[in-house]
């Protein structure tokens, strides 16, 4: 695509987030922009696993955990920046490889159900090690600091998260293109015809996972320090469900799925709040609300664009 072409698409978005600035507050949409970004890298490891290598996974929220908490600990206890971001990394690829493993015996739904039973051990470890992670009363986590320089104000805050989703896109984007992004594609069409051309499926599995794991961790770590304070609950089955969400209403097959995706999850509550304003008393006070608007976006995307919002027509 041309560059005048690119910015004729790329210029009504970004006039629409200079109104959404205007209107709710230059600091609030930075801090939305921060969090749309940081679940775009989430969400791009979700892509990876689900979309490119055609693994189901129920447990992505447990590897964010992972990144979160490493990162916490860490920088609680005056690790620098430089070496605690790549042991969050570092932990959500070998969380992601230990969820990957009962794929090399199980598949389809059986395999997404062991996901799902990963997830609830690494969120009951995390209420249970108390020592380590605080249980239930969680973490505290400093602001995120570059050169002795803390990035506690909501534009640098931005500015970090788009930095990070970018290279996480550049990385991801040069991945597909490899070998490996191949043979992901292979396995998710069809395993056994792979295999037949010599690819291993089981390793193919466990390094997509792992890829997605460290995105995940990486998303986490971000989380952490954007947020100021983890607990278990943030990161339960919910959430999982959510980064998966998150990929089907984006895209699953595309990579700019995840922001597109992210954008919408990020979105919803703040939908919610508005309408909470309009609907009458006992609507407004509705436990189900959220969930409700979630599948009313997931109908309408099935209906009208089954391949994800970046999908193709």
């Amino acid at each position: 695509m041309s560059a005048p072409g690119a910015l004729r698409r790329v210029a009504p978005w970004l006039l629409l987030l200079l109104a959404a600035g205007v209107w709710l507050g230059p600091d609030y949409a930075l801090g939305q922009a921060t969090m749309v970004a940081t679940y775009a890298i989430a969400g791009l490891g979700v892509v990876i696993v689900v979309g490119q290598a055609g693994q189901v996974t129920f447990g992505q929220g447990a590897l964010v955990a992972l990144g979160a908490y490493a990162e916490a600990v860490l920088a609680g206890r005056g690790v620098p920046v430089i070496l605690s971001l790549p042991a969050a990394v570092a932990l959500g690829a070998a969380g992601g490889a230990l969820a990957s493993l009962p794929a090399w015996r199980l598949g389809g739904l059986y395999f997404g159900m062991s996901t799902l039973a990963f997830a609830l051990l690494v969120e009951e470890a995390l209420v249970r090690w108390e020592g380590l992670t605080r249980g239930a009363a969680g973490l505290a986590t400093p602001a995120l600091a570059l050169a002795g320089v803390a990035l506690d104000a909501p534009l640098a805050q931005a500015l970090a998260s788009l930095a990070t989703l970018l290279c996480a896109l550049f990385f991801c984007r040069r991945l597909l293109a490899s070998r490996l992004g191949r043979a992901w594609r292979a396995v998710r069409e069809d395993e056994a015809a792979a295999e037949a051309c010599g690819i291993d499926a089981a390793r193919a599995k466990t390094l997509a996972f792992a890829v997605g794991g460290a995105l995940s961790g990486l998303a986490g770590a971000l989380y952490a320090h954007w947020i100021g304070f983890i607990s278990p609950e943030q990161f339960g089955l919910m959430f999982s469900f959510e980064l998966l969400m998150l990929a089907f209403i984006g895209g699953a097959r595309r990579l700019a799925g995840a922001a597109w995706g992210a954008l919408v999850i990020v979105a919803i509550p703040q939908g919610i709040a508005v309408l909470r304003d309009l609907l009458p008393g006992d609507w407004a006070r509705a436990a189900g609300l959220e969930a409700m608007l979630f599948g009313a976006v997931i109908v309408a995307v099935v209906l009208l664009r089954p391949g994800g919002i970046a999908g193709r027509r």
